[in-house]
């Protein structure tokens, strides 16, 4: 019996709410005042297992898989209709749980319809080919689901990058096992009742949140463990990667980040401090492609430093629910220390902090994980925050003289997953863009992704993509069948 007064929220599995095999259960906190919200299920090992199980026997006795899609395409839509229905209460419920801004929890919500829309139309669009071949044969393709792909999502987008994989495994028949964040595992939860009353199987989504390093490797080790996605850092990216490896298993991996933004001389420079702030202050900075190194031409360095100064001093924090709010805290007081380490080091190896780089210690906010928008300025190459991704509002800052030294500086860096860069010289943009070593660029804009464009990084930030109309491809085969149809009838 429970003697808590705050909300429990259980394992999903097999279509029913379940408590956790050992009783075990983790107190979930609002990161703005640090008091608890409610208690979730921390799902063990025994769990993992018997998530992989509902999905196994659901995806070979629900017919999910083996209709023509509409099936699906009709449960997705109407999933998107009911997470649309929900998406306030909703939006509260990831404000509450990891803290960032009302605001930016609704344009979650709608991302996270948008997606279930776009793959719901692609369900019934699998599609194969046929194939010219000599001699009396004829020669097809078809594309059949995995079986149970296993999705891990981070804490810093709850909803929206467990749905970004989830989606289009779904829409191309397989049987999911999601295992979101143990900090921030309340929406994936609801998420799943949701599924449920749109009519997806009871097995085909299924929610385990427990802690990475039993769950996650769990349910990767499982024999019917079919793929792996993971959005999360290099490090555990590396060590799923590793696991699954063993088993010949595919992964998606979407990892970290140090996104560099060029601004050339002839830049709207008005525009750019804009985009600049949101790129690297919005969801406090919790963001692997983040706008986190700024590399300025030398004549526009001084004016644009100070316009961004000017947006960081003047961001209100608060909770995400207060209105006007424009970031909120970090995630939990782990992250505010790890953020605050990376500053104390910048100071120690002779980097400039600009403003910002303290935690909030007077008034209301001083109980939360709040640290001040922070910009750092000519740092050593020994610093930790000129190479490693901080995953907080600290930008870092740079100059360059001309275009060869821009691109050398954005490429001198492990990752490689969103670079940004203005100027109003069409040509300087597309021969810029070609040299970024990233798997995403944009060009006089801000962070932004849609559910149909690709979403991918090279170098350390990740292997294969997701969104986009090939996102299907990772969570289907491609089987090629050859008939020989016979010699032909001899007239007469």
């Amino acid at each position: 019996m429970e003697s808590s007064s705050e909300p429990t929220f259980d394992l999903h599995i097999g279509g029913r709410e379940t408590p956790p095999t050992s009783g075990a259960r983790r107190e979930v906190t609002d990161p703005a005042t640090n008091r608890p919200i409610a208690r979730a299920a921390a799902g063990s090992r025994d769990d993992a297992r018997a998530a992989m199980e509902a999905a196994e026997r659901a995806f070979r006795e629900s017919n999910w898989a083996s209709d023509d899609g509409a099936r699906r395409a009709r449960a997705l839509h109407k999933l998107a209709a009911l997470v649309e229905a929900q998406a306030e209460t909703l939006a509260r419920l990831e404000t509450a749980n990891m803290g960032k801004p009302l605001r930016e929890s609704r344009g979650d919500l709608g991302y996270v319809v948008r997606t279930l829309e776009y793959f719901a139309g692609s369900a019934d669009k699998l599609e194969g080919e046929t194939i010219p071949v000599p001699g009396p044969r004829f020669d097809y393709t078809v594309r059949e689901p995995l079986g149970v792909t296993v999705h891990i999502a981070p804490w810093n987008y709850p909803l929206l990058l467990a749905v970004r994989s989830a989606a289009p495994a779904l829409a191309a028949g397989n049987a999911v096992v999601l295992k979101p964040a143990s900090l921030t595992p309340l929406t994936a939860v609801a998420f799943a009742r949701l599924a449920k009353d749109a009519g997806v199987p009871d097995g085909i989504l299924n929610v385990v949140p427990g802690p990475g390093g039993e769950v996650g490797e769990a349910l990767v080790d499982d024999p019917r463990c079919a793929s792996v996605t993971l959005t999360g850092s290099a490090e555990v990216g590396q060590r799923i990667a590793e696991r699954a490896a063993r088993r010949l298993v595919p992964v998606t991996l979407e990892l970290g980040g140090k996104g560099p933004v060029l601004v050339f001389p002839d830049a709207d420079v008005e525009r750019a401090a804009k985009a600049i702030g949101y790129g690297i202050f919005g969801n406090a900075g919790q963001m692997c492609w983040a706008a986190a190194r700024l590399l300025v031409h030398e004549s526009l360095r001084s004016g644009l430093v100070e316009r961004l100064r000017a947006i960081a001093d003047g961001l209100k924090l608060g909770p995400g629910v207060e209105d006007g709010v424009e970031m909120g805290p970090l995630v939990s007081k782990e992250q505010e220390a790890r953020v605050l380490e990376y500053v104390d080091d910048a100071r120690a190896t002779g980097g400039a902090v600009v403003t910002g780089g303290t935690k909030v210690t007077e008034g209301a906010l001083a109980a939360g994980n709040f640290v001040r928008p922070t910009i750092l300025a000519d740092l050593p190459s020994r610093a930790r925050a000129s190479r490693e991704e901080v995953f907080g509002p600290v930008l870092s800052v740079a100059s360059f003289s001309d275009t060869d030294e821009a691109v050398r500086l954005a490429n001198d860096t492990p990752y490689g997953l969103l670079s940004a860069l203005w100027t109003r010289d069409l040509g300087t943009a597309h021969a810029v863009a070609r040299r970024l070593e990233s798997g995403m660029v944009v060009v006089n804009e801000a962070p932004v992704t849609f559910p149909q464009t690709p979403f991918a990084g090279f170098k350390g930030s990740g292997l294969g993509f997701e969104q986009g109309a090939r996102a299907l491809e990772p969570f289907s085969r491609r089987k090629n069948v050859l008939v020989h149809l016979g010699a032909p009838k001899r007239k007469g």
